[in-house]
């Protein structure tokens, strides 16, 4: 690392920034928001600071106690989905995808769970969405967290994937899948 310092430095009269320099396997790196897995055969994945990033947009537009409906926050969401995923389109490991994709959804099921308060609406809510009345009610007064209930077998059965799909919300896994065929 020093050598190669010195040579860009001295023989190029280039400048390297030594805090983004460093000498480490291509795995422990970024670049451009991007890393690569340590396998055998080496595939584009992306960084962990990225993802981290990704999901502090998420948690500022999906504010827990926001009164704002559903459709608005999905329609504020989308765009920054939309991009990210366009930039993050070449990456070949797509569990961090189906991941991010469960958490928006969750974190979108916490605030309906927040925004209906009582447990009789709570109730109400999930009757409408078709779980039958004792189920409903047992879950509305559980005396659980929002988060908790968020991820709850009771909540993905009122509140699948395909509800969020018909609401318009962006998936990433889909559209990377969208991009690769292309």
């Amino acid at each position: 690392m020093a050598a190669i310092t010195d040579y860009l430095e001295k023989e190029l009269k280039l400048q390297v920034n030594r805090a983004k320099s460093a000498d480490a396997r291509p795995w422990q790196q970024k670049f451009l928001g991007y890393s690569v897995t340590w396998h055998k055969q080496p595939r584009l994945k992306i960084a962990d600071s990225s993802l981290t990033r990704l999901k502090d947009k998420v948690r500022e537009i999906v504010v827990g106690n926001a009164s704002r409906n559903l459709g608005k926050t999905i329609e504020a969401l989308n765009p920054v989905l939309r991009g990210w995923t366009s930039y993050f389109r070449l990456t070949e490991v797509k569990g961090a995808l189906q991941e991010l994709d469960g958490w928006i959804r969750r974190k979108l099921r916490c605030l309906l769970w927040r925004q209906w308060k009582r447990p009789v609406t709570r109730n109400k809510r999930l009757q409408t969405r078709g779980l039958d009345e004792t189920r409903a009610w047992k879950s509305a007064s559980n005396g659980r967290g929002p988060w908790w209930n968020a991820g709850a077998n009771h909540m993905n059965a009122a509140y699948p994937k395909r509800f969020f799909d018909a609401m318009g919300l962006v998936s990433l896994l889909d559209t990377r899948q969208r991009f690769q065929r292309v």
